[in-house]
Formats: C-alpha cells, sequence, structure tokens
C-alpha cells in the first residue's frame, strides 16, 4: 500500500475521523499518565479538568503560522481535500478515544483500576488544542455547539488570528495565545503567514466578556522581556486568567531551537510577578512540573 502524507503521524498516534479530512484526535501524555493512577495535567490542578476523561482533538492539522516553540513539524504538514462534518467528528469521539487507549485496561502492575477505565472511555471534556489553528476549520462554531449540547466543556486554543471565528464560538473556556510583546518579535518568534499583529490584538480584546485564558509561552532569549508591554496588553483583554509558560524542548521544536531556550520554573515565576505587578493580575496558583504560573484578572 503506498504511503501518505499523513503516515508519519498515525506512527505517532494520530486518530483521523475521516480518510479525507486532517480532523484529528490523540490523547496527550497526561490522559495516559492519570489513568494508570498517575498525576494530571495542571489543567485539573487550574480548572478541575480530569485528565482520564479529556480528550485531545483538533478539526483541521492547517496552520496560518510556523512558531519557532511548536513541537509539531511543519514540513509533515498533510493536505486537506475537505472538511470533516461536525456529526462525523462527534460520532468518532468515543470510538477512537476507545482506540487509541486500547490495552491500558489489561496493564500488568493494576494501575488501571476498573473504575477509571471505566470514566476514560466515558469522556467529559473536550481540549481542542492537538495541533493545527481550529480557527480556519469553517464549521467551529457549530462543533462546539455540538459538543455543548452533548454534555461536554470545551476548551477553545487558539492563536488568535481569527478574530471573526472567535467571536461566533461559545466554548466553556477560551484560550488565546500572547507569544510576544510587540509585532517585531510576534513575526519574529511565531513566523506567521501574512501580518496578524492587529488581528490577534483584536481576538484578546473580545476576552472581556467570556470565560477565558491568555497563554504566554515563555521562551528564554526570544520573549522573555518587557513585561510591561504584555501586561498592557493583557489589561487590555480582560480575560479572566493568564498563564505564563515555559517553553519545553520537546518534538520538531528542537531542530528550530535550543535546550538553552527552555526557561526554568524561578525564570517563569519572576517573569509572571514582573507582568502582575504592571496589570490587574495576581497570582492565582502554579505547577513546578510543567513550569506554568496562573494569574487571575482582579474584578
Amino acid at each position: 500500500m503506498p504511503s501518505t502524507p499523513c503516515d508519519p503521524l498515525r506512527r505517532q498516534g494520530y486518530q483521523f475521523f475521516s480518510p479525507s479530512s486532517t480532523a484529528a484526535l490523540k490523547p496527550c501524555m497526561w490522559c495516559k499518565r492519570a489513568l494508570q493512577g498517575g498525576e494530571m495535567c495542571y489543567k485539573h490542578q487550574f480548572y478541575g479538568i480530569d485528565s482520564h476523561r479529556c480528550v485531545q482533538m483538533t478539526p483541521t492539522l492547517r496552520c496560518n503560522q510556523r512558531c519557532l516553540f511548536c513541537w509539531r513539524s511543519f514540513e509533515h504538514e498533510p493536505p486537506e481535500e475537505e472538511e470533516c462534518s461536525p456529526e462525523t467528528i462527534l460520532a468518532g469521539i468515543h470510538r477512537f478515544q476507545k482506540k487509541a487507549l486500547a490495552g491500558y485496561n489489561a496493564v500488568l502492575d493494576n494501575t488501571v483500576t476498573d473504575e477509571r477505565w471505566r470514566e476514560a472511555l466515558d469522556p467529559k471534556h473536550i481540549a481542542i488544542s492537538l495541533s493545527g489553528e481550529p480557527t480556519l476549520y469553517r464549521q467551529l462554531p457549530e462543533l462546539i455547539g455540538l459538543f455543548n449540547r452533548n454534555g461536554y466543556t470545551t476548551f477553545l486554543v487558539s492563536n488568535g488570528t481569527n478574530p471573526e471565528m472567535i467571536r461566533r464560538c461559545n466554548p466553556f473556556q477560551m484560550y488565546v495565545s500572547l507569544d510576544a510583546p510587540d509585532r517585531e518579535t510576534y513575526h519574529a518568534i511565531c513566523r506567521p503567514l501574512g501580518d496578524y499583529w492587529d488581528r490577534v490584538n483584536e481576538s484578546l480584546r473580545l476576552l472581556d466578556s467570556r470565560r477565558s485564558a491568555v497563554r504566554v509561552t515563555l521562551v528564554k532569549g526570544l520573549n522573555d522581556f518587557a513585561p510591561e508591554r504584555y501586561a498592557a496588553i493583557l489589561q487590555d483583554s480582560g480575560a479572566s486568567f493568564v498563564e505564563i509558560k515555559g517553553y519545553m524542548y520537546l518534538g520538531y521544536s528542537r531542530n528550530r531551537l535550543a535546550r538553552e531556550n527552555m526557561p526554568d520554573h524561578a525564570l517563569v515565576q519572576s517573569f509572571a510577578e514582573k507582568i502582575a505587578a504592571a496589570c490587574d493580575y495576581r497570582f492565582k496558583d502554579e505547577n513546578e512540573l510543567s513550569r506554568v504560573v496562573v494569574l487571575e484578572r482582579l474584578r
């Protein structure tokens, strides 16, 4: 059988909802770790999301940025013949999650209990964050609405380049990335396919009236300066939370950055403190293992 552009991703554990689209599902490390009785990801600590009941997926692998810190491979971005329908994605959630986790209920050390296994096969949360930029999927508002009506909570993670789509979506929590304090740094580190800096800022300003978070991925030596400029942008956003998250030297990002670009938790803490000192956000919590500090808006 001839190889296809999706084969490298299938070998990495991606499950595709249809043969002609790039809509895909892949459980994250934290889902599998929590299933075996281990630690959950910081979203459980910060927001109460059970990692073993969380589905990580994307409606499209297309992206309009080439961020230096992204762990995925731009070289292996498969073409998309057509978009997968929201109904097809919803119908495949349980089936593909079960297929991806197959075998975990038979581990020999008995770390996967029957109760946790049953819970994992009945997921309650959808993280639209696997890869790609989900707002490029034209049916995203309909997909999120379908998830909402079927009892799922949803986190939508976006690079903020499509504010009109963000305006139309109604997830439980909206994430928008802010990875630079100014236009020049944004172009250098996120390498967008167009000049989207103004659009990113427009998306951030849409967060005031909804449950939302801004994600700052801190890359040592590249965007870890001018905390007061980040603070000014965040102040205008009105987002509920701000996550200052250290870059992790993982995946294909290792071909673009060095291990030295990975900040330690002390640097993340320090930078978060400087941002908080310049705007109406205050420390809420932190997770040293994931090198992340979350700030909460003072109302």
